[in-house]
């Protein structure tokens, strides 16, 4: 049996036995790790709350290391253990093994339990669990203040207690108590009300007004402020002799009912910390004077009222004098949003007003509602708010009340107006979407089918209403395997309905439609469309030619979608939406948008996407060939680029969105798109070392160039698609495309083609490593391009048959060959081709002795790749550079060299490569 105290000296107790816990920084992570038991604490709280602002550099293998201590310390026969979890640490323990929970759950009991002895009872058994100051022993930045928390919250329930006594008529004992614990918080008002209740009730009038007498001196002397709206008015009725306040059934202050109106706490909470720890920073007073608002916004069903609830329960020791809670239905399916005025009704009554005094006048019941709340310490809970208006009226008008209110709007009207404070709800991180799964399954049935497990959080998408529709339906069925329902969910046609829970609260397409019903008809006819737009993000530019609106109008409505949480500007002019608001807006489009105006808006997407990337290839690629692509013939403005980082940049940024737009141009009946995609991609593929992403577009190239019957386009897309193969090492698949796109060009007459189809052949025999072969081709080629009078062409050819004389061991006449090659290209201006040649001009000189020419070389190849952005070239570069600081002795630098190389090479998955260059480091 394992028994944690924190209510006093830090101390675990281990089947008997008082643990060794180690050094004082070890018993702090335990004791960082017990306030939260159950719950994951990420590594960077963690830390934080063990060394404060002064967090070890490598801090990650000390804490292991305490983690492995305190785990050998604490073994028993409990099953107790520290957890990695959610990116830090979780302590499994029963939440009733530490003292401070055992405590924190009497103190919740004692709130709800509607008899007062029982009540008193209970918290007795509480507060009787306090053996001194909580975390004795402990110093730290964090520790002194969880102590502070602490006491705090010990304070409450004695307060609480005190109420409860007062009202059940005790009097033995209570004036000294209260006469001891005022004199220790002199700036307590709750004390000095009981204090001077108690000792009016004893028959020392006297002594009461004298002590109050002495709260409203010192609250002037040192606060400059009077004492509060309650104190004053327990002090006006003793004067006056109330009778009321002799009877033994009274209130806390003998008028002021304390409303309790939270629904029950989360029964399953998992992940969230950072969110609750963000709640807590965020509720402290404004230094203004006004209340602290916190305003959770999120997307339907990611949460938002199930962490309002759990903060508001783990803290209900702040807020003595009660709380309100209302759904204001901002987003329902049932009927319309609350007004405020209705709500206040509710509010009022709720504070023990009689409903026939309640004034009819709105602004009249905001100011009674504010008066009664004035100075006391109340949380107000404002759930599923539509927008600011409707929670302004609702807001407390002093500082002392606290106010949480969730919606999916992100109300900011109501931060720049009265100051609250945003805390976004995010959809669950993949290890918090697990721990959900596990919360519910266990972790046994997780591990015994991981495939399935992890599929289904995949699908759920981090939604805490998916994960818990999921696993509320494999816990009806235990005997079921996981699998069961990820062929549903797989499905992107069948998931929302995979994800129905039966009842409109627990269906997510439900849940995320609600959200729909208060768009205009722009908004609705734009979101509906960005439900069938491709890949993972979008784009402005892209967003706008998707809706047929010009980029001003397209931001702002954006904008508004993204006040309601439908969707994200994760990046400066990037918008995302969540997997199943996408699923659910694009069945929206197809109950708002005709099936024609659908392909449309599809095909000018597709449209834009070819432009601009026609446009970035002819900057990454000024000197290669064109194609029939006529950009005026669209009824698309072009995108400008201003230079070749401009298009670099916006090809990395969309090149998901470019994959998967191939795709529905593809499936969308659109070939020439999807041909032309695979074109104008080939060249970012090859410099950003996207090999296999190349065969994949190539792939759907050729059929989209079958499909059009055009033997030029197959011709090329054979042509690309062998290349690609050859690239990531299916030479086999390779020469079977080259030798198509051979006899094609032979069948049309086309030399040139069989030039540049030679060049490819040439590529894959170097490498299987026949470079004789090699050879041949690339001479065939260059003879050709020499006969067609094409010098660009020629002068590559040339580069090509150097780099295939230098590996056959004929560096005379493969130098002779790049330096031609190399004059032109510097004449020219193609500064790609510049880079290759030099780096084989470099391996040239270092195979003949000539080191010092070859590190200029290298490096200056090195520089033009990376000034191009070509990290594949960049790979080879580095490489060869390593062998040539090792032959002058530099063997730091060539380690150096082969390192970043072989980062690269497993980045663009060459094997082959990588492992050589391992080979080397290894050496």
């Amino acid at each position: 049996m394992v028994r944690f105290a924190l209510l006093g000296e830090m101390t675990a107790e281990v089947d008997g036995r008082t643990a060794d816990l180690g050094p004082a920084r070890q018993r702090c992570v335990l004791a960082a790790l017990a306030v939260d038991a159950g719950r994951a604490v990420p590594g960077d709280v963690l830390a934080e709350r063990v060394w404060g602002a002064a967090v070890p550099r490598r801090v990650r293998p000390t804490l292991s290391s305490y983690v492995s201590r305190l785990r050998q310390a604490l073994a028993g026969t409990d099953p107790v253990d520290i957890v990695r979890r959610s990116g830090g640490y979780a302590l499994v323990v029963e939440e009733t093994a530490v003292d401070l929970h055992r405590f924190r759950s009497l103190c919740a009991q004692a709130r709800a339990e509607p008899d007062d002895r029982l009540a008193e009872a209970v918290l007795t058994e509480a507060l009787d669990l306090w053996r001194g100051p909580a975390l004795a022993g402990l110093d730290g930045e964090w520790a002194l203040a969880e102590r502070a928390r602490l006491h705090q919250e010990r304070l409450g329930a004695e307060s609480d207690r005190t109420d409860l006594r007062l009202r059940l008529g005790h009097r033995g004992g209570l004036v000294a108590e209260l006469a001891s614990r005022n004199a220790e918080h002199p700036f307590d008002e709750r004390i000095a009300e009981q204090y001077l209740l108690a000792l009016h009730r004893a028959g020392r009038t006297a002594d009461a007004l004298e002590a109050y007498h002495r709260v409203r001196t010192l609250l002037a002397e040192e606060l400059g402020a009077d004492p509060g709206l309650p104190l004053r008015r327990l002090h006006q009725r003793i004067l006056a002799a109330d009778p009321a306040l002799s009877a033994e059934t009274t209130t806390r202050d003998g008028l002021e009912v304390v409303p309790r109106q939270l629904p029950a706490a989360p029964g399953s909470f998992t992940g969230r910390a950072r969110e609750l720890a963000l709640l807590d920073a965020r509720q402290s007073v404004s230094a203004d004077g006004r209340a602290a608002i916190c305003v959770l916004t999120g997307a339907g069903g990611v949460g938002k009222s199930w962490l309002a609830l759990r903060w508001a329960h783990l803290r209900l020791d702040r807020f003595p004098d009660g709380h309100l809670f209302v759904d204001l239905r901002g987003f329902s399916p049932v009927g319309e949003p609350l007004a405020p005025g209705a709500v206040l009704h509710e509010f009022l009554q709720a504070l023990g007003v009689d409903p026939v005094r309640i004034p009819a006048d709105l602004e009249a019941r905001v100011g009674r509602y504010r008066s009664l709340v004035a100075d006391r310490r109340m949380l107000v809970v404002l759930d599923n708010a539509r927008d600011t208006a409707q929670v302004l009226p609702l807001l407390p008008g002093g500082a002392t009340c606290a106010v949480l209110v969730t919606s999916r709007d992100r109300l900011a009207g109501l931060i720049t107006s009265v100051g609250a404070r945003p805390v976004p709800v995010p959809v669950l991180t993949r290890a918090e979407a697990t721990d959900v799964l596990a919360e519910h399954l266990g972790r046994d049935r997780l591990a015994a089918e991981p495939d399935a497990a992890d599929e289904l959080v995949d699908h759920c998408a981090g939604l805490p209403l998916a994960l818990a529709i999921v696993a509320n339906r494999a816990v009806a069925h235990p005997g079921f395997p996981l699998g069961t329902w990820t062929a549903e969910l797989r499905d992107t046609a069948t998931r929302l309905t995979a994800l129905d829970g039966g009842e409109p609260a627990t269906s997510a397409a439900a849940v995320l439609s609600w959200s729909f019903r208060s768009l205009t008809d722009a908004q609705q006819r734009v979101l509906g469309l960005l439900g069938w737009a491709p890949g993972p993000d979008i784009g402005l530019p892209a967003a706008a030619r998707l809706a047929a609106l010009d980029q001003v109008e397209t931001r702002a409505v954006l904008r508004s979608l993204e006040q309601v949480s439908l969707v994200e500007e994760h990046v400066p002019g990037r918008y995302r939406m969540h997997d199943l608001v996408r699923r659910t807006a694009a069945d929206l489009a197809l109950r708002v948008h005709p099936d024609g105006c659908l392909r449309a808006a599809v095909k000018g997407l597709v449209e834009y996407y070819v432009l601009a990337a026609h446009a970035a290839d002819r900057l990454l690629h000024p000197h290669r060939e064109r194609t029939d692509f006529d950009p005026t013939a669209l009824d698309c403005p072009p995108h400008p680029f201003p230079d070749r980082a401009a298009a670099l940049a916006w090809f990395d940024a969309e090149h998901l969105c470019l994959l998967a737009t191939q795709q529905l141009a593809e499936d969308e009946e659109c070939p020439v798109g999807a041909w032309y995609l695979a074109w104008y991609l080939s060249t970012y593929h090859r410099q950003r070392g996207h090999l296999h992403e190349d065969v994949a577009v190539w792939r759907l190239g050729l059929g989209a160039a079958t499909r059009l019957g055009d033997p030029a386009r197959e011709l090329v897309a054979h042509r690309g698609l062998g290349s690609a193969c050859a690239r990531v090492g299916a030479h086999a698949e390779a020469l079977e495309h080259l030798n198509r796109a051979l006899a094609l060009a032979r069948d049309t007459g086309d030399t040139t083609e069989r030039a540049h189809t030679d060049q490819a052949l040439a590529q894959v025999w170097h490498q299987r490593g026949e470079n004789e072969r090699a050879l041949d081709h690339t001479s065939r080629a260059l003879l050709r391009y020499a006969a067609e009078g094409d010098p660009a062409r020629e002068a590559e050819a040339l580069s090509d048959t150097g780099w295939y004389l230098a590996l056959l061991g004929r560096y005379a006449e493969g130098r002779v060959a790049c330096e031609a090659a190399l004059s032109w290209f510097r004449r020219h201006g193609h500064r790609s081709r510049e880079a290759a040649v030099r780096d084989t001009l470099g391996v040239i000189a270092r195979r003949t002795g000539r080191h010092g020419e070859a590190l200029d070389h290298h490096r200056h190849a090195l520089d033009l790749h990376r000034l191009l952005g070509d990290s594949y070239a960049e790979a080879d570069a580095l490489d060869h550079l390593g062998h040539t600081h090792l032959a002058l002795g530099g063997r730091a630098r060539a380690g150096e060299s082969w390192q970043r190389a072989l980062e690269l090479y497993r980045s663009q998955h060459r094997e082959r490569e990588a492992e050589r260059v391992a080979d080397h480091l290894g050496a």
